[in-house]
């Protein structure tokens, strides 16, 4: 076990509030390897923080390789795991207390997102969405606030902005989604006078291998980019800035909400000027 000298998440007075540092906490990141989930590993690694990362493959053994050379050695750790099992998930979490000696930060980010047209979806599509990226996230959440109770910590479940601005083709991606919204509030509100706090971030299109398809097509592309105000697509470092202030010291009277990181996607519809009338 590697222990690390660390604060306290119990109370405000307890930690300096910063919002810069993570020295010496413990993050437990679902999905950490790649895409989301690699930058928010990255951003927590150059905080401070000492990090177990899962995934459902071997090869993260190869990240976490990487990651400790540019960020130190032990710093982080894989565990394999598939998120829709709670078995997996209660051993991947016991796994992460036993190697750090504690756990403060979680981060319910592993998804999927297959998509299909809502009258041919089949029953085992929508099942396994489901079962990943919403009763995944319920695992994780759960199991980890058992071991945060009475300690303090901070969990912030990785959204979407298909959670209320839904896309075509992808019913059950959309509806999971929207259910994380309604676990994250849940789950704030009886979790808070544990000292834990329990919130959102809710990306819109992300440049990943997920999203590639997308954004390098010759016209769906450019005519998706068009309605993202702020002119470009999404990049892991932004989602995961917006995770490292919830994880803060800062952020400890936030609970409950979530934070829109789409470029201004969301925020309404541009109407050109030339067909405005004047009054």
């Amino acid at each position: 076990m590697t222990n690390v000298n660390r604060a306290s998440y119990s109370g405000a007075d307890s930690m300096p509030l910063d919002g810069e540092t993570l020295e010496d906490l413990v993050a437990f990141v679902t999905g950490g390897t790649r895409g989301i989930g690699l930058g928010i590993v990255e951003h927590l690694l150059k905080k401070g923080a000492s990090v177990c990362l899962t995934s459902r493959s071997p090869s993260g053994d190869e990240v976490v390789e990487d990651l400790c050379a540019r960020f130190g050695s032990g710093r982080a750790f894989h565990l394999v795991g598939d998120v829709s099992s709670r078995r997996d998930v209660a051993t991947c979490v016991d796994e992460c207390v036993a190697r750090f000696g504690t756990l403060d930060m979680v981060v319910a980010n592993a998804g999927v997102d297959h998509g299909a047209p809502f009258l041919d979806m089949t029953e085992e599509l929508w099942n396994e969405v489901v079962s990943v990226n919403l009763t995944g996230a319920f695992h994780t959440i759960q199991l980890a606030a058992r071991k945060m109770a009475g300690r303090g910590g901070r969990i912030v479940v990785v959204a979407s902005t298909n959670a209320f601005f839904v896309e075509s083709n992808f019913t059950a991606y959309n509806a999971s989604k929207a259910g994380l919204i309604g676990l994250v509030r849940s789950a704030a509100i009886e979790l808070a006078p544990n000292a834990i706090t329990v919130n959102a971030v809710s990306p819109g299109l992300v440049a990943t291998r997920m999203t590639e398809s997308l954004i390098a097509h010759q016209v769906h592309g450019p005519d998706y980019l068009r309605h993202i105000p702020v002119g470009r697509f999404g990049v892991p470092a932004d989602v995961a800035a917006a995770v490292g202030y919830l994880v803060s010291p800062a952020a400890s009277w936030i609970t409950g909400q979530q934070i829109v990181v789409d470029g201004g996607q969301t925020i309404g519809i541009h109407v050109p000027a030339e067909i405005v009338e004047s009054k």
